[in-house]
Order: C-alpha cells, then sequence, then structure tokens
C-alpha cells in the first residue's frame, strides 16, 4: 500500500534515498546533483516501487533501531528528536527545551485508567522540510504502533496549543541552532553559557533565545539573563506580577532542571534599577552600557479565539476513484454526519483543523490523513501555523466533541432510570445518593453537583419594590414566573459554615426586578464576608441541590406572584408536570393547560375548580406516582381522581380542549452527553480582556490574580481569585453568557452559571480537579514570597574570566550537549556529581562544634552558637537532607511553606 503524507515526490524519493544509505540532511546534500537525478529518473520511471514510499520503505526508517518495539504505554512525556532520519530520545532533564532548527515527536500517555494517548509533533521555525517530513512519517507509524488510537497534533513553533504547552508547567525555552546547524550551539561545559531569554505569556511562558543585548530589551516583558553559575532575572517595568511570578518560575527550573540546583538566582525590578546595584554590575559588564531609551512594550499576541461559531464539516472520500473534499454540513454539528467508511475534515473557523478517521476508511485515506489536512490549510491559503488535529473513530479528543450539539459513546448507559458510574462525567437524576459517598468522592459530588444531604438550613427572600422581603414559611418551595428570589442555603464542612446563595429568577419577572436581585445578592455576599458560593438559576433549569433542599415541595408557577395582597389570575385549568422519584430530585413545573402538553413517561396534575386528576403516563414508574401524589397535596386540599393513560373519562379532556395527540413513544430515554470539563482563564493583564484555555488543568492553574471559567458543559463556574479586579469580575459575568451563546454546538443558554470564589469552593467545584488541596491556599507563594525565597541577591558576583568554573577536579573539561539536543549525553547525575563549587552546595560543612546530623535533630538544645534551630536542614549534606526528609532539596524549595514544615516536625527538625 503507497502512503502520501504531503510532501513532494521528489523529497519522498531522496527521503528513501537517505533512509537507505543511513544518511542524514547535511550528508545528502554532499551527494551530486547527477546522481540524486538519476536517482529521482529511477524512481519515477518505476512507480510499482518507488514513486512513492511503499509501506516496507517507510518501515525501514525505523526498523534499524527497533525504536518502536521498546516504547512502552506508560503515563507520562516520551519525546524524541530526528537525527539523520532517525529518532533519537531526549533525556528528560532537557524536557521543555526545543532547538528552532529541529522537529520533535511528543509521545504523552494520560494517567487515566483508559490512558489515552496523544502524539504532537513540533516544527522548528528554522528546521528543514526532509526533517518535517521525517517527523511525520514517524508520527503516522507510531500512531499506527498503538493501534491507531492516538489522538496526533501538528505544532508549529510560536503557535503551540494549549494542550503542549499544558505538559510544560514552567515554560518552553527556544534554543538557536539545531541538527542542521551541525549543534554549533552546543555548550562545553553545563557553566559556560552565556544567553539571554525573552519571557512572554502569563499561564503558559515562553523563553526564546534572542540577542544578548540591550537592543533585546522593552519595557512591557521579562527576560533571563542566564550566565550558567547565576541566572539574573530583569522585569520591565510595565510588566505584572503573574508575568514576573512565571519567570521567576521558569528560572528556577533552569537552576533545578539544567544546574542540579546550583546556581544563583536575582531579581532586578526595571522601575528600581538603582535598588539592585551589583546585579546591575553584572549585566553592564555582559552587555555593556545601556544607550538611549529602551522599547516600548510589545503587545502580547492575540490568542485564538475559545469559541468560533463558523464549524464546518467536510468529506474525504475516494469512493469515486479519486479523492474528492466536499463539505456536508455547518454548525451546530450532530454526530450521525460522520460516517464510517469515510474520513473527516472540520474546519473550527481557520484557527485549528481536525481530522476524523472512520473505522471503515481506506488505508490510504487514514494514513494521508496528516497530509490532507496540510494541503488543505494551503488550498484555503490559512497560515502555516494553523494548528492541525488527527484522531480516529473512536478516540476523539475532548475538543472535537465539544463542536458536536450531542455526542455519545459507545456503551453509555441511557434512559431515565439510569445510575451514576464513578469516573464518567453525566447529569443523573434518579438515584439517591449516600452524603458520606459524596465527601469521600469529590469528583462524584461535581458530577452530581451535589454539596451534600440537603439537610442544612435555609432562608428564602423574595425581591418586593426592588428590596428584601422574607418570604413565609410555609410557603417555601412555591416560586412564581413574576417574581425574583434569593435563597440561601447554610451547611457545615468541617466544623465551618458553608454557604451557597441561589439567584433565582423568574420568566416573566420585570428587568428592574432581575436586577435589583444581583444588586441585593451581592449586598447579602457581603454580609457574609464574601463567603457565599453564588448560582444564578434560571427557571425551569433548577439544579439538582437546589430542588434538593425542598424535600419534595418544589412548584413552579409559570406566572403571577407570591406577594401577599396580589390576586394571581386563576384559569379554569392549570395543568403541572411532575418529575422525580424521591424528595430530592423531585419538582412540579406548570405547562400549558392543553393535550399536547402531556408525555406517557410522566406524571400530570390537572386542577380545575371542581376536582384535581392525578393522571399516570404508562411510562411513569411507582415512585414517581408516590411522588405525584405528594405534590397533588401540596396543591389542593381538594380530593383527588386517579386516571390512567388509555382509561380518561370525557371530563378530563374538555379543560384541555379536546383530545390531542402528545409525546408517547415508549419510555423516551434521552442521551446524555459526555463532555471533558474546559478550563478558561479570564484576564485584563495584558492590558485588555481575554479568555485563554487552559489544558489538562490542574488546581494550580487557578490564579488567584484573575477569574477562571470552568465549562462542566451542565454548569459554568466562575472561580473568582482573591487579587481579581473589579473589571475581570464584571467582564467575566458577560464573557459567560456570550461563551453560551457564540458556543459552536448551539449550547442552552439557560446553562446555570455558578460564581464560585477562592477558599470558598464547594464539592461540586472541587471535584473537578484532580487531588484538590484545600490547604493550598494558605500555602501558596506570591512572586514577592517567590522572590524573598532566593535569598540576599546582592551577593552574586560572576567571574566572567574565570576559567576555572568550567574546570573538573583534575582538570579537563565536561563534555555537556546542551539540553534538548540529540547525541551522547552522560547521565545527568554523573555530570553533577564531579563539579565541585564555591558556594558549598554540594557538601555543605558542618557548623564548628558540630560532630553529625544527629546532634541536628536529637540534641537541638545543644546546637553550636550562631546555627538558626529553624533552618537546621541546611546544614545537612544533600544525602542527609533527602534521607531525613525524603525528597531532594530542589524538590523541597517547590512545596508550599506549610508541606515544608509538617515534613521538617516529621523528621525532627522542626
Amino acid at each position: 500500500m503507497e502512503i502520501y503524507i504531503g510532501i513532494s515526490a521528489k523529497l519522498l524519493c531522496l527521503l528513501t534515498l537517505a533512509a537507505e544509505k543511513g544518511l542524514d540532511s547535511k550528508s545528502l546534500s554532499l551527494i551530486s546533483t547527477k546522481r540524486k537525478t538519476q536517482f529521482i529518473h529511477t524512481v519515477q520511471h518505476q512507480p510499482q516501487q518507488h514513486l512513492c514510499l511503499t509501506h516496507t520503505e517507510f518501515s525501514r526508517m525505523t526498523e534499524a533501531h527497533d525504536l518502536f518495539k521498546n516504547i512502552q504505554r506508560k503515563p507520562g512525556l516520551q519525546i524524541w528528536t530526528i537525527n539523520k532520519m532517525q529518532m533519537v530520545a531526549v533525556p528528560e532533564q532537557a524536557f521543555g527545551n526545543f532547538f528552532e532548527g529541529d522537529c520533535y515527536i511528543i509521545l504523552n500517555v494520560s494517567n487515566n485508567p483508559a490512558q489515552s494517548i496523544d502524539i504532537h509533533y513540533w516544527i522548528g521555525n528554522s528546521s528543514s522540510q526532509d526533517e518535517q517530513g521525517a517527523a511525520a512519517i514517524y508520527v503516522t507509524q507510531l500512531d499506527e504502533n498503538f493501534g491507531g488510537s492516538p489522538v496526533q497534533y501538528r505544532e508549529v513553533q510560536g503557535h503551540e496549543s494549549v494542550k503542549f504547552k499544558s505538559y510544560f508547567k514552567n515554560g518552553l525555552i527556544y534554543k538557536k541552532g539545531g541538527v542542521a546547524s551541525g549543534f554549533t550551539h552546543v555548550e562545553t561545559n553545563v557553566y559556560n553559557i552565556q544567553r539571554l531569554l525573552h519571557v512572554k505569556g502569563t499561564k503558559h511562558v515562553t523563553g526564546r533565545e534572542v540577542e544578548v543585548s540591550w537592543n533585546s530589551f522593552n519595557l512591557g516583558d521579562v527576560f533571563l539573563l542566564d550566565l550558567g553559575k547565576a541566572i539574573i532575572q530583569w522585569n520591565g517595568p510595565q510588566s505584572n506580577r503573574q508575568e514576573k511570578l512565571k519567570a521567576v518560575m521558569l528560572a528556577q527550573d533552569i537552576r533545578d532542571r539544567e544546574r542540579g540546583g546550583r546556581a544563583q538566582i536575582g531579581v532586578i525590578e526595571g522601575a528600581q534599577e538603582e535598588a539592585s546595584p551589583e546585579l546591575m554590575k553584572v549585566m553592564v559588564s555582559v552587555l555593556g552600557q545601556r544607550i538611549g531609551q529602551m522599547k516600548e512594550a510589545i503587545p502580547d499576541d492575540k490568542p485564538g479565539q475559545n469559541q468560533i461559531s463558523n464549524v464546518k464539516l467536510y468529506q474525504v472520500s475516494d469512493a469515486s476513484g479519486q479523492l474528492l473534499v466536499q463539505e456536508v454540513a455547518v454548525s451546530p454539528l450532530t454526530q450521525d454526519l460522520l460516517c464510517s467508511s469515510d474520513c473527516y475534515i472540520l474546519d473550527q473557523g481557520g484557527t485549528s483543523i481536525m481530522v476524523w478517521k472512520g473505522k471503515g476508511a481506506s488505508n490510504e485515506e487514514r494514513r494521508s490523513a496528516m497530509g490532507r489536512a496540510v494541503g488543505f490549510i494551503k488550498a484555503k491559503n490559512y497560515p502555516a501555523s494553523t494548528k492541525v488535529e488527527v484522531m480516529s473513530e473512536g478516540g476523539e479528543s475532548a475538543m472535537f466533541k465539544q463542536l458536536f450539539k450531542s455526542w455519545t459513546e459507545k456503551g453509555q448507559t441511557q434512559g431515565l432510570g439510569k445510575t451514576h458510574s464513578v469516573g464518567k462525567i453525566a447529569k443523573v437524576d434518579q438515584v439517591k445518593f449516600d452524603v458520606m459517598e459524596l465527601h469521600a468522592q469529590p469528583k462524584l459530588a461535581a458530577q452530581e453537583r451535589m454539596v451534600d444531604d440537603a439537610s442544612g438550613q435555609v432562608q428564602v427572600w423574595r425581591i418586593e419594590n426592588l428590596e428584601l422581603k422574607e418570604v413565609d414559611r410555609s410557603t417555601y418551595g412555591q416560586f412564581y414566573g413574576g417574581d425574583c428570589y434569593l435563597v440561601l442555603y447554610t451547611y457545615n464542612r468541617a466544623n465551618k459554615p458553608q454557604y451557597i446563595l441561589y439567584i433565582w429568577q423568574g420568566r416573566h419577572a420585570t428587568q428592574d426586578e432581575v436586577t435589583a436581585s444581583a444588586y441585593q445578592a451581592v449586598n447579602l455576599d457581603n454580609k457574609y464576608n464574601g463567603a457565599p458560593t453564588q448560582v444564578r438559576v434560571v427557571m425551569g433549569k433548577e439544579p439538582r441541590h437546589f430542588m434538593a433542599i425542598f424535600k419534595g415541595r418544589l412548584i413552579i408557577f409559570e406566572g403571577g406572584t407570591g406577594r401577599s395582597g396580589v390576586v394571581n389570575p386563576d384559569p379554569a385549568a392549570r395543568l403541572f408536570q411532575v418529575r422525580g422519584t424521591h424528595e430530592l430530585n423531585t419538582k412540579a413545573t406548570e405547562v400549558p393547560a392543553r393535550a399536547s402538553s402531556l408525555n406517557t413517561n410522566d406524571v400530570f396534575l390537572l386542577k380545575t375548580y371542581q376536582t384535581v386528576f392525578l393522571w399516570y403516563g404508562k411510562g411513569c414508574s411507582g415512585d414517581e406516582r408516590e411522588m405525584g401524589k405528594a405534590v397533588a397535596d401540596l396543591l389542593s386540599g381538594q380530593d383527588k381522581q386517579t386516571v390512567m393513560e388509555g382509561q380518561e373519562p370525557a371530563a378530563f379532556w374538555v379543560p384541555l380542549g379536546g383530545k390531542a395527540p402528545y409525546a408517547s413513544d415508549k419510555r423516551l430515554e434521552e442521551e446524555v452527553s459526555l463532555h471533558e470539563p474546559r478550563l478558561f482563564e479570564c484576564s485584563n493583564q495584558t492590558g485588555r480582556f481575554l479568555m485563554t484555555e487552559v489544558a489538562d488543568f490542574t488546581q494550580d492553574d487557578l490564579d488567584e490574580d484573575d477569574v477562571m471559567l470552568l465549562d462542566t458543559w451542565d454548569e459554568i463556574f466562575l472561580w473568582i481569585g482573591n487579587s481579581a479586579n473589579q473589571y475581570e469580575i464584571q467582564e467575566s459575568s458577560s464573557s459567560a453568557v456570550e461563551y453560551l451563546k457564540t458556543h459552536p454546538a448551539g449550547r442552552d443558554a439557560g446553562t446555570p452559571i455558578t460564581t464560585v470564589k477562592q477558599g470558598y469552593e464547594p464539592p461540586t467545584f472541587t471535584g473537578w480537579f484532580n487531588a484538590w488541596d484545600a490547604h493550598k491556599w494558605s500555602g501558596g507563594l506570591s512572586y514577592e514570597e517567590m522572590k524573598s525565597k532566593l535569598g540576599d541577591v546582592s551577593q552574586i558576583t560572576v567571574s566572567l574570566n574565570n576559567t576555572d568554573l568550567n574546570k573538573k577536579p583534575g582538570g579537563g573539561v565536561g563534555n555537556y550537549s546542551a539540553p534538548g539536543g540529540p547525541g551522547s549525553i552522560r547521565s545527568h547525575n554523573q555530570r553533577m556529581s564531579s563539579v565541585q563549587f564555591g558556594d558549598g552546595s554540594q557538601n555543605r560543612a558542618k557548623p564548628s562544634g558540630m560532630q553529625n546530623s544527629e546532634q541536628l535533630v536529637k540534641m537541638p538544645n545543644q546546637l553550636p552558637q550562631g546555627l538558626d534551630p529553624e533552618k537546621r536542614e541546611e546544614y545537612l549534606s544533600d544525602a542527609e537532607f533527602e534521607n531525613l526528609l525524603g525528597c531532594t532539596r530542589a524538590n523541597f524549595q517547590r512545596l508550599p511553606k506549610w508541606r515544608q514544615n509538617d515534613l521538617k516536625k516529621k523528621a525532627g527538625l522542626f
């Protein structure tokens, strides 16, 4: 079977030649033009053998080193670069470093039970065409090695997907050079380094090597001057706190990963350079005196739109003997548009291209998927940096599913009788929950949107004359469409009161009342010092927990008001639809009083002046009938007449305007979409309001300076960081509404929007995060704290001409290749163990008067004079430190303060 991957036949021929001869691109260029022409001519006249790479020739590029046979499906990252047409593994300490002249292949296996696989190939701006072609071939081969289940991504330098960036939490570093340049950039020793990194970004940062000159600086960004044993961070006067914090973390990552924790970091505030005279001397000695004005801030690149409503689906088929691409649908898309016998291209408004490979598609169609996507981009004149994802049927990415109005998985439980299953995100209406189970499994609590068993305290107010008026407890649970209500729910967790403030807005309430409900919610929130979680509830879209707190007494009237002294219109007939199987999930909703409103799967109450009919559809259960009776007693004290579907008396149809067709399908089973949650950062730190998606998010991605939007499909959460500004909060609320309106899947505009404040997160929110740390907010470090931990930065001195720093004991120089590049790189530990440092960081000398480390632990009252008892761990050797505290010194420094103290207590050092 021939393979076409979207590169020229000439290039394919040359790749074949290189693979056969074991040549790299440089060696290939040395072959005479005559020889290459002869080879191409031979190939073109023997198409059955060579016109395109056959599968055998395709495999030849990998069989030489048996690499694919040794690749394990283990959770985490594995990275390779292309060298001499072969995949060469990148050492782990070099992850996150990318040479601009190279192409890389990144394999990520998730840590979830399914161990889903993503394969990325990264294209450096200076990489050659043959390297790019070889990388594409390897990605296809790697995909087939895993049975076609992985999702493939094409990443272009500077335009990487948020998913790709999420693998490198401390940021990406772009390095000059690559294979094609002969690796002239490789340093002879780990400390013989002089480079300048331009750091950009707040959530996902990148550090790009730029000219070591003042000309590279500007007022708005952060720069790292890396001198091997010292890293100096210069913060532009217009850079913000989050950018500075991320740059510090990147500097620490370079220190810990590339220098084994043995480099000093200093920080200069660009607006106060005079406060760091020693550090400025070092910068001037490297960069020279600064002349003239520094450049103005460079605006951040505008990220791609998070929601593109202009989504188109194209079918790719060779059924007619020719490969055809034709448009089949525009958004909102439905899953049934995808046919297993074909491949499809989904164009998300030109911002990204997704290719879906049906299980029954031909091998040619499947293998050429990435090439077709690249060709599609060229045909549409889209930028070369346009993102590409390739996936197989059954292995669709979460982003792909989000673009469809409905999506169901094979084997997914359906119907109203479904039960919950741990690990799946599904809306469940019919299952009772043990509150202890919810707290033991926070993810389940989040999925079911239940913070507890609804046994807490409830207070209800109605908006009257734009003020709050407390509602009579006897009428709790009765909500009128012409009113707005505030419902405060109080419950305890860890012996501390927690609050949820529901803002229920009637469909027919005036705009003044809706505005007043939001205003009064703020006042009530302030009364409780900002502790309540606010949930906006749209009439008819009541969350499960909201229903549960009224214990089966929730009745929603279409119009009217609950205000005393106001006479509501009393129609001759009112029809209520009752849904629920127990008091925690039951509500009665008024519907138009006509026969077409009936449904064979539910219970209905028809209230007239004379009687109340209790109508049971054939599809309802015994539990639903019991709840129907209970609601009927709440609505009226009149005698009830039970009516079975199909046996209705004539008196039943008269108030409904006569008999008419209604929904009578056997048990209407609603298929619930399984959508993975998505997190967005909402910030104006760059000077304008932007929403940026965070992939593979964790609690660490919640930024206290910003507002974060968490989309769980059934609910939208707005998480308010403690330091978020008022403008961000206001813009986030309106952006959440706009996000729903513009969603390409045609989302329900009534989806609940819940406001959550930092430090007061309910389990319905925290359950979407793996291993939520309730103590994080008391132990997290701010930029100022991170900066203070760097120590006395004024003591940094760098002898630029001192070659002794670059020599190993006993003479000779190291054999260090800059991280990220292929080649024979000795193990990180071997390399670092042979270097001595003037700062004593490897073998820390014990203070005078102290014989052994046991004295630090067992005899704290007999410590030598001048030793700080609260910093005893600093006097341990590296081996003693790791033995006592169970982690390396570098990893210890990354921990929050509370966690450090906890480890020190257990080790007897605190």
